[in-house]
């Protein structure tokens, strides 16, 4: 279902959804056997697609973005596209794995949000009742998804949308009502832009014109749904794009100052050493495997 690729526009190896003939539907679900040995990469990657992972065995840890999560069985994983993940020294691994695309969840809007609501929360930990349910809920999916019977596009969507209600409802999930007015939709968007893009460069006005907005209406948006600036995020994933680069390839500080739109290297630096304390070299020689001990999660 998936494969390998290093585009020239993004150095960091790219997992692709591959539906193997024109009728399937744009999901895929089931063990990490029969999904191939991509679902278990050890190498930082990152997907175009979505992935739900139900690890119910295993030792080892898994990495989201320079935070690494213990295994500890039941845990319930969320991969948004963009980010850079891989598995860490595992052993034993068990579970289950479900993936879809950008176009299956944009299907039914009220799941998109709901997902990413979750996308703060990517490693959760389930009690037995938990696990329980989210195992049921994939393996119907999984005979579902093999049947490809009538309506089974409809039907795995509402699977999809039971199991991410039931994740918002693991503790400090929170069960709030979702809020779908235009400038959540657009805050949100904005958001999803940015950590799809692989390559942050645009600007403020840039991105309010893609979305079709001003950039007064994405700047107040924007401020209201996550409490800071169009700007202030965009120098965030800026950063955390740099940190991805740094940490998961073996390009120069140079070329991942331009592929990250600074003309001049050594504003890049002085950018990176202002916003995170550190050189990019000094990050890379070291200061990234702090990072992981720093907010590895147990």
């Amino acid at each position: 279902m998936t494969t390998d690729t290093k585009p020239a526009t993004d150095p960091v190896p790219l997992h692709r959804f591959r539906v193997p003939e024109p009728e399937a539907v744009p999901i895929a679900v089931g063990n990490f056997d029969s999904l191939g040995p991509a679902s278990r990469a050890d190498y930082p990657h990152r997907h175009t697609f979505y992935e739900v992972v139900l690890a119910t065995g295993g030792t080892g840890h898994h990495v989201i973005d320079f935070t690494e999560f213990r295994l500890r069985p039941p845990q319930l994983g969320l991969i948004t596209p963009g980010q850079v993940h891989f598995w860490r020294n595992v052993t034993g691994l068990e579970g289950r794995v479900l993936l879809f695309t950008e176009a299956f969840l944009a299907l039914t809007p009220g799941d998109w949000h709901l997902w990413h609501r979750l996308a703060d929360r990517s490693w959760l930990s389930l009690n037995p009742m938990q696990a329980g349910r989210v195992s049921g809920l994939l393996a119907q999916m999984e005979t579902e998804y093999h049947s490809r019977g009538a309506d089974s596009v409809s039907v795995l969507r509402a699977f999809l949308h039971v199991l991410l209600v039931q994740a918002t409802r693991v503790p400090d999930g929170g069960d709030r009502p979702v809020s779908v007015d235009r400038a959540t939709v657009v805050a949100r968007e904005f958001v999803r832009m940015l950590s799809q893009s692989g390559q942050v460069a645009d600007s403020v006005a840039g991105y309010a014109g893609r979305l079709q907005v001003s950039s007064s209406y994405l700047a107040e948006a924007v401020k209201t749904a996550t409490g800071e600036t169009p700007g202030q995020l965009i120098r965030r994933f800026r950063i955390l794009e740099a940190r991805r680069l740094l940490g998961s390839t073996d390009l120069t500080v140079g070329q991942i100052s331009r592929h990250l739109g600074f003309d001049d290297p050594s504003y890049f630096c002085r950018f990176f050493r202002r916003e995170t304390g550190s050189t990019p070299t000094g990050f890379r020689h070291g200061e990234k495997h702090q990072e992981y001990r720093n907010q590895s999660i147990d």
